[in-house]
């Protein structure tokens, strides 16, 4: 197994640390991090996890690590990253890879110098859901695809998140915090980017934080929180995405992918599994359910075809892992995030210029998921 350092023990942690220890059997815990030390103290205890380190610089000097997991605030996972790369440890960060565009340019150079692997979140693209709608679409259940919409529409992180101050200054904000897995739900099922055109703006210059231990407290917005875009994939499909903070409520959620025979309706990409649904499109795969929807048209719920259909956060790691003891290309390197990174850098600021912003990196979909293998193992 591939010995793994993790920086930062905060809310995302949980899920890692189980899946770590019940899940996944091609990486192994061995060493934790975190500014705080009591969070970092509570998961070894937890865990039994073999070593603790004050600060992330003495985890990188431990030569039995090889793979550095950074779990550590947006705006924090460049220096954290950069810093791990330089010691020579291979990196798996969660979303985003950076705060900007030069961030991740620096990081990639960082690791295509030293050979090393970058890769990162989301790996909700590898589950269930995404992996049956992507077979579906290479089916051509729906046709051939001729566009899509998305949104991500809620209030905030205020009203329960313990520590939002985060959400709403430099890395953070709706694009930035939940983007990641749209875009990277889309670019898994239809290809890569080739053009990005925004609109953005920042309908609340405060925030009110209502949850506890900061209830009271006052957030002061830096970022955009409201933001229309318009991705135009090499395959020449236009798609919209609405990310937004601001909104109270929407009933036009997740992903619809629209097709020349149907239209696909893709589970929640922040999720694993979810109910894979297509509305008029060829029927007849087996196992399909077909029913009536209210209105009367002819509705088929898909059956998930692959693995891994619950909170399996750890499962783009793994794949890491993998990649690193066989030099097989990597399913979360950051050929993928980084393509991401640049689509959202260059929706800001096509928001700010007016004009479409031209993507100069490339995405070529790497291999799905097998669903032969055993549970745990890439």
């Amino acid at each position: 197994m591939v010995k793994v350092g993790m920086v930062g023990v905060g809310c995302i942690s949980g899920i890692y640390l189980k899946n770590f220890f019940t899940v996944f059997k091609d990486v192994e815990l061995v060493a934790v991090c975190d500014l705080v030390r009591e969070r970092a103290e509570n998961a070894q205890k937890l865990y039994n996890i073999p070593k603790l380190y004050d600060t992330m610089e003495e985890m990188f000097a431990d030569p039995e690590i090889r793979l550095i997991l950074n779990l550590t605030r947006p705006y924090q996972h460049y220096a954290v990253s950069k810093a791990a790369l330089l010691a020579g440890k291979h990196v798996y960060s969660e979303k985003p890879l950076g705060a900007d565009f030069e961030e991740g340019k620096e990081l990639v150079a960082i690791a295509k110098e030293k050979g090393l692997f970058l890769g990162g979140a989301p790996d909700t693209f590898m589950g269930a859901g995404i992996q049956t709608c992507r077979k579906l679409i290479d089916q051509g259940i729906i046709g051939n695809v001729i566009g899509g919409r998305c949104a991500l529409a809620s209030h905030g992180m205020e009203s329960w998140h313990p520590d939002p101050d985060f959400f709403y200054q430099r890395g953070g904000g709706p694009l930035f915090d939940m983007g990641p897995y749209y875009l990277t739900a889309l670019i898994n099922l239809l290809g890569g980017i080739s053009q990005v055109y925004g609109y953005a703006q920042t309908s609340y210059p405060e925030r009110l934080i209502t949850s506890a231990p900061h209830y009271g407290e006052i957030i002061k917005v830096t970022i955009p929180t409201h933001i229309e875009s318009i991705l135009t994939f090499d395959s020449g499909v236009h798609v919209s995405l609405l990310t937004s903070f601001d909104i109270y409520n929407s009933r036009q959620t997740n992903i619809e992918i629209y097709g020349t025979k149907g239209t696909l309706y893709v589970p929640d990409p922040n999720n694993f599994g979810g109910n894979v649904m297509v509305k008029d499109g060829d029927a007849g795969e087996k196992g399909a359910v077909q029913f009536f929807d209210g209105e009367n048209n002819k509705m088929v719920e898909y059956p998930l075809e692959f693995d891994y259909d619950t909170d399996f956060r750890c499962l783009g790691l793994d794949d890491i892992a993998v990649a690193i003891e066989t030099g097989r290309p990597g399913r979360t390197t950051f050929r993928q995030t980084f393509h991401v990174l640049e689509a959202m850098t260059g929706i800001l600021q096509s928001a700010k210029t007016g004009l479409p912003y031209v993507m100069t990196s490339h995405f070529e979909r790497e291999a799905p998921m097998d669903p032969a293998l055993p549970h745990g193992k890439l």
